[in-house]
């Protein structure tokens, strides 16, 4: 695995399977070590389509002090999940206050907005939800790279901000490697 800094996707009941999975899965496949983690006391997760996946640890058994990236996925209610976590949300601020890299997608950037880490940022978000982000500037852009914050608009982005998340954390060779074996 690259390094010994960890990226965590934190999941919740209702998460968008593909925008979770398809970045753990590119993740893995560059090398990067990635854990899924689930804010509920059971690693069992239920995605908003109805396919339940099993994380890799619940959030209450880690330490997160060795993350280089928290990414959180989109969905519904999943998003709303996750903002209502505050466990989750002292992980966050604690992250970007040591100016951690955070990536989120679709709906999930309104809880970086939330939580006051978008302002004076440029950044994206699905569609309907552009209108919430506290940002300097909300774009259109399929991935949005502002400093430590990346975001993206939904599902139909999600390879581009898989590939994103693996050019900022090894290279961009790396990610158009990644790109060529998933014939992006």
């Amino acid at each position: 695995m690259n390094g010994t800094k960890k990226v965590y996707m934190f999941l919740a009941d209702g998460f968008e399977e593909i925008e979770g999975l398809m970045v753990v899965d590119l993740m893995r496949r560059a090398g990067i070590n990635i854990t899924t983690v689930s804010i509920t006391a059971d690693r069992e997760i239920a995605g908003s389509h109805g396919i339940n996946v099993m994380a890799d640890s619940v959030m209450a058994d880690m330490d997160f002090s060795d993350a280089e990236m928290i990414v959180l996925p989109g969905g519904m209610p999943g998003t709303k999940n996750l903002a209502k976590c505050e466990p989750l949300k002292k992980i966050l601020c604690g992250h970007y206050n040591n100016e951690g890299k955070l990536a989120a997608i679709c709906a999930a950037p309104t809880v970086l907005s939330s939580l006051g880490m978008l302002k004076g940022k440029k950044a994206t978000c699905y569609p309907s939800m552009l209108s919430e982000l506290d940002c300097s500037e909300a774009l259109e852009d399929s991935v949005v790279v502002d400093g430590n914050i990346t975001t993206s608009r939904g599902l139909g982005t999600a390879l581009k901000f898989a590939l994103a998340l693996i050019s900022q954390l090894i290279s961009e060779e790396k990610a158009a490697e990644i790109a060529v074996q998933v014939v992006a």
